[in-house]
């Protein structure tokens, strides 16, 4: 295998991967990743034991043990752009020889969980409530750099969705990608389940208008409204896409979960949203202990 020059796996002087600042020892097998780095703490204290932390700009990693099994927390900070970072070093992490710069024979695959706050698209998912997503689907960009192939069910939910909301060509080609089935699975019960949408922004890209005007007013309308079969959009946040379509092609298993702290339907905003978001991270730190 050809080796990976300096300019491409920037490793530190000791030894650690650039943006991440960990070393390939640094981190477990279950890595939850939280947007807001005050919120790593939050997921860390329920850890039986912490043994290692660093920190390198919005990156804050906490390694640690719930019960038996090694979890890492990280901050992404916000946006794509920090995901493309974060997977793209986390694999490299596991699966590249930082002394030799070559990829391993054998790759490891980790267990990726967002755990992360929304805004819902539905009326009947409230506010506090949590989301399972099903789908990331990317209306932001950043797959198109990467090879990405859909299956046949994503393909037609890819159509499906240009058709009903008009997008393409107003915010380029969507992506659209599915859900570990391996981790999914064990966030059914008291989860709404549904496709999550992935913006480049906060307020034009999801739909705000504050001073500026929009090119799409009806955005929110006409996600609302998208079905294919069982499918409907429950949310859209700034990260899921990212993290399914890159975890895809690197081989590993990603979940997206989210406190929905908006309403966009019903114009409603969370009176608690810290709550919500720790009962989250409660139900996940439970889930990982019985089950992951």
């Amino acid at each position: 295998m050809s080796r990976i020059q300096e300019s491409e796996l920037i490793i530190n002087n000791r030894g650690a991967i650039y943006h991440l600042d960990l070393r390939p020892e640094e981190i477990g097998s279950t890595v939850i990743l939280v947007g807001d780095p005050d919120r790593v703490k939050l997921v860390s204290r329920h850890f039986d034991k912490t043994e290692f932390t660093t920190q390198h700009r919005e990156f804050i990693t906490h390694t640690g043990f719930i019960g038996k099994k090694r979890v890492s927390v990280i901050s992404t900070g916000i946006g794509t752009d920090n995901i493309d970072i974060a997977l793209n070093e986390l694999d490299a992490l596991v699966n590249i020889n930082f002394i030799t710069r070559e990829i391993k024979n054998e790759t490891t695959s980790l267990n990726i969980i967002r755990v992360g706050t929304s805004g819902s698209l539905q009326a009947d998912i409230p506010v506090d409530g949590h989301v399972a997503g099903t789908h990331g689907l990317g209306i932001d960009n950043l797959l198109h750099f990467y090879r990405l192939e859909q299956n046949d069910e994503e393909k037609q939910l890819l159509q499906a969705f240009i058709t009903q909301t008009q997008l393409q060509g107003q915010s380029g080609q969507p992506y659209i990608t599915g859900a570990g089935p391996s981790l999914i699975k064990h966030f059914v019960k008291d989860f709404f389940h549904g496709i999550t949408v992935t913006c480049p922004g906060f307020y034009g890209p999801q739909g705000r208008i504050l001073r500026l005007g929009i090119r799409n007013p009806h955005l929110i309308d006409n996600m609302t409204k998208f079905n294919f079969g069982q499918h409907r959009i429950s949310n859209f946040e700034m990260e899921t896409s990212a993290i399914y379509s890159l975890g895809r092609l690197l081989g590993h298993h990603c979940l997206s979960l989210n406190a929905i702290i908006a309403n966009r339907v019903r114009k409603e905003f969370s009176k608690d949203a810290g709550t919500a978001v720790q009962k989250l991270i409660e139900k996940v730190v439970t889930t990982i202990s019985e089950h992951i």
